[in-house]
């Protein structure tokens, strides 16, 4: 049962559409896996041998993984699909 101007079943689907998306972002951040590469995928710089065998499947040099994960924005634990939110409380 929905309240206000929600149609039935629209709490649950948030909620479905917030628990995907919380799972799609877990599985993009499991690491590399494969075969490492010898130079980095954006810069071309060598990979150094250690950073090869400590990391299985790495692609970066260790200057672009820590640019890519300092650009990164932080997540909110607030759900922004709703308009409403406070509603849901």
């Amino acid at each position: 049962m929905a309240g206000g101007w929600a149609r039935d079943g629209a709490v649950n689907e948030q909620i479905e559409a917030s628990i995907q998306d919380e799972l799609a972002r877990l599985k993009a951040r499991r690491g590399p896996v494969g075969d490492s590469l010898t130079h980095c995928a954006d810069c071309e710089e060598p990979i150094p041998e250690a950073r090869r065998q400590a990391i299985a499947g790495v692609k970066l040099c260790i200057d672009c993984q820590t640019e890519r994960q300092s650009a990164q924005a932080q997540r909110g634990g607030i759900n922004r699909r709703g308009s409403k939110d406070s509603q849901l409380k």
